[in-house]
């Protein structure tokens, strides 16, 4: 190490939790830029995506991951499981998202994984706890989640309002190790703008359909080009049924139109310019069954 970097913090969060606890919202809210897609459904979170954040003698490098849940015999469900462990595992710290206001079996799955696989330091952030009435209403959760899993620290926070961020941040970089920072300042993401474009296509689908709609569409960029002037995309919703499609669709197209004109947006916010985004879509039977698929969406090891 550098003399210079001599006393500097860094180090890989894995941000775990069960679907919809509020983990992408909370990543998002650390970094103060959009780079993880959130919508009120669970299991939004397919891929493991990583967010850097970075102040004074600190870098914190996330890993917001899907949500750990029963996968059942589902090809693609157990694919996001086995990739939120697998973060766990490369990862220096564990960072585990409850959400105040939500128990049950979820909460329960969630539990039981981590304490299977995490021999990681654990910081526990309980999410929500703004709407929490009557904070006395936590003490039964907070016993239980220190006997299960025994954490450094739990801390009542916000993913929404920012609240307790800064206390959970200090928490998190008091336990990493001394490193130089792993990437440059200022670096929020890998990830590269077409992946970020196609889950922001997938967040619009998510948001405008319902019942098992958005669980079988997947999104691929087939164009991307970026000139002065102009982005333009050219993307593709896969569905599993052809009566997926009709529905995608929607009468005379508008569904579509709609989905289009709310990813552009947000892909406009994302690229700070105008987009021009042309969405087909297709039929691709049955793709998160089958393993040729999921490799080429991007969403198999």
């Amino acid at each position: 190490m550098k003399k210079a970097d001599q006393g500097h913090r860094a180090g890989l969060v894995a941000i775990m939790g069960a679907p919809n606890a509020g983990k992408s919202t909370l990543l998002n809210k650390i970094l103060g830029e959009k780079v993880a897609i959130v919508t009120p459904k669970p299991q939004t979170t397919r891929h493991r995506i990583l967010g850097v954040h970075s102040e004074d003698g600190a870098q914190l490098v996330f890993w917001d991951t899907p949500g750990l849940h029963a996968p059942g015999q589902a090809l693609l469900n157990r694919e996001m499981v086995n990739r939120a462990l697998a973060a766990l595992e490369d990862s220096d710290l564990c960072l585990w998202v409850v959400d105040a206001l939500r128990r049950g079996r979820e909460h329960q799955t969630s539990l039981e994984l981590l304490t299977r696989n995490s021999r990681r330091p654990l910081i526990v952030a309980l999410n929500k706890c703004d709407a929490v009435t009557d904070k006395a209403e936590l003490l039964p959760l907070i016993r239980e989640i220190e006997e299960a899993v025994k954490p450094r620290i739990i801390v009542p926070v916000s993913a929404k309002s920012g609240d307790g961020l800064r206390i959970l941040l200090d928490e998190i970089i008091r336990l990493l190790p001394e490193n130089p920072p792993f990437y440059p300042e200022d670096t929020l993401t890998d990830q590269p703008e077409r992946v970020i474009a196609a889950e922001m296509v997938r967040e619009a689908v998510f948001k405008l359909t319902s019942q098992e709609i958005p669980y079988s569409t997947a999104v691929t960029i087939e164009e991307f080009k970026a000139a002065p002037d102009m982005v333009s995309i050219s993307a593709t919703i896969h569905v599993e049924k052809e009566s997926q499609k009709g529905v995608i669709i929607g009468r005379q197209g508008a569904r579509l139109k709609k989905i289009g004109q709310t990813a552009r947006l947000n892909i406009e916010k994302l690229v700070g310019g105008k987009v021009f985004l042309k969405l087909f879509v297709r039929t691709t039977r049955d793709w998160s069954k089958k393993k040729s698929a999921l490799l080429e969406f991007g969403y198999g090891d």
